[in-house]
């Protein structure tokens, strides 16, 4: 049984059966993806989550594209949110609530914004028999020049 400590929770998280809660198989891949990715708030990309599975478990063999499937995976399943930068970036969060996001173009940082924007404008300009499932608002920002 892997445990570990969520750092929002004081709990132990028991992954294997947070994988099998979710309707995935805990394979000792996924596991392993699941330890470096749930155990903590992040924004990571699948590079490094790639990298971190490599760092921590050198003794399970993870490709990339068993990282790309998990995070699909671990997406559909509900356990990340996928965040799309642009065609060149995504990112996995692991704080599935609705939030918005600031990205920085100049560190290519992630960051949660505090304020949850909720743009009730919107409601009366909905199409008729449809409701606002989410919204996800991204805001790219720069370093100020000095």
């Amino acid at each position: 049984m892997v445990e570990t400590t969520n750092n929002d929770n004081p709990e132990p998280l028991d992954l294997r059966q947070c994988l099998i809660d979710a309707g995935i198989q805990p394979t000792p891949q996924r596991v392993a993806i699941a330890e470096v990715l749930l155990t903590a708030h992040q924004h990571v990309t699948a590079d490094e989550v790639f990298e971190m599975v490599k760092q921590s478990r050198s003794d399970i063999g993870v490709s990339k594209a068993t990282i790309y499937n998990s995070l699909g995976l671990f997406v559909k399943k509900g356990l990340l949110r996928q965040i799309f930068i642009d065609a060149s970036g995504t990112f996995y969060d692991t704080n599935t609530a609705t939030h918005h996001h600031f990205y920085n173009l100049d560190t290519g940082q992630l960051i949660d914004m505090e304020e949850r924007l909720v743009p009730f404008i919107l409601e009366s300009s909905l199409p008729e028999h449809t409701v606002i499932e989410d919204i996800d608002i991204m805001i790219r920002l720069r370093n100020q020049k000095q």
